[in-house]
């Protein structure tokens, strides 16, 4: 999949909602009507956007879409934030804002490097599963960043730790009605609103580095979400209006690159009882699912390291350091 400067041109032309005219899209690119006819089939062929051509009044994409910007994200972010950014990339389209990030941190990327994506064509969630990422309508985001010190051992718990900052971001957005479902989801009103995804290489006791992946669900619509097997929200549900994707993404980094600069010297300590405030599974009766083993019992919370605990109907208490839980009453 590849788009043109005038293809991209063109989007940002139509990204308004707003009619605009072929004759004067043609002049404005300065290319002929024709030509703008086929870009238009090609960006509504490989990104998945409905775009009306009406007779007399030109060409208008079904809603419109605040497209992200350098210019508008930077003006988002903290001083500190822009600071600990080493690279900052936006794609119209990728396959996986983490498997690229993965790639580059193989290629020894900097630390720091942050990529966003208006599509993926293959967004990756837990356990292999499709991440849906429609075009221009949610955030994917992935971070890059190097651990130089402790190994595995020192990031123990930072799915935890990202988790809190995302809801403080969407907190600061007035996003109240949000929790965390152990140990990856981000969960609203019973519905997963988002899910967060950490993909570590490196040494066991030497350094390491890791591809931090957000994705939230800003505007999905039904007839991109046929796929998903569980309920689903978004933001724009949950508020009635669609936020400013540039503010939201900024407000993110601003949360999760000081977080991730400070880890290894502060741990999960630091943020584990703010983590239990947002636990949206505790003392409710769930099931573990660990690859085809189904134990069920009732969520206690987590422990200091992180580890889910289950209360089993004989009263015993186990700590698990993986699995997939679900709510089951």
């Amino acid at each position: 999949m590849h788009l043109a400067d005038n293809q991209k041109k063109l989007l940002t032309l139509l990204a308004d909602g707003e009619f605009h005219s072929g004759t004067v899209l043609a002049d404005t690119l300065g290319i002929s009507r024709a030509t703008v006819c086929k870009h238009i089939a090609h960006l509504a062929d490989e990104l998945g956007l409905t775009i009306a051509a009406v007779s007399g009044r030109g060409y208008r994409l079904d809603r419109a879409l605040e497209l992200l910007t350098h210019e508008k994200l930077t003006s988002a972010l903290s001083e500190q934030s822009v600071a600990l950014i080493s690279c900052l990339e936006i794609h119209h389209h990728i396959d996986s804002t983490n498997r690229y990030l993965v790639e580059q941190a193989r290629l020894q990327a900097t630390t720091g490097t942050v990529c966003f994506a208006e599509l993926q064509t293959a967004g990756k969630g837990r356990r292999g599963r499709e991440w849906v990422s429609p075009f221009g309508s949610n955030i994917y985001l992935s971070i890059a960043w190097q651990f130089p010190q402790g190994g595995y051992a020192a990031i123990a718990g930072l799915s935890l730790a990202v988790g809190v900052m995302v809801i403080r971001a969407l907190r600061e957005q007035d996003l109240h009605d949000v929790g965390l479902k152990w140990p990856n989801d981000i969960y609203a009103q019973g519905k997963k609103l988002g899910g967060i995804l950490i993909e570590v290489s490196g040494e066991v006791d030497g350094g390491c580095s890791a591809v931090i992946g957000v994705g939230l669900n800003v505007f999905l619509p039904e007839s991109k979400a046929t796929s998903i097997t569980q309920a689903w929200t978004d933001i724009t549900t949950m508020t009635g209006q669609v936020p400013s994707r540039n503010v939201l993404a900024g407000g993110l980094l601003n949360q999760l690159l000081p977080m991730l600069a400070a880890f290894e010297e502060q741990g999960l300590s630091a943020y584990l009882d703010e983590w239990r405030q947002y636990d949206c599974l505790q003392g409710l009766p769930a099931k573990l699912f660990i690859g085809q083993q189904t134990l069920e019992g009732t969520v206690e919370g987590v422990n200091d390291d992180g580890l889910l605990l289950l209360k089993r109907a004989d009263g015993v208490i186990q700590a698990f350091a993986s699995g997939e839980v679900s709510f089951s009453g």
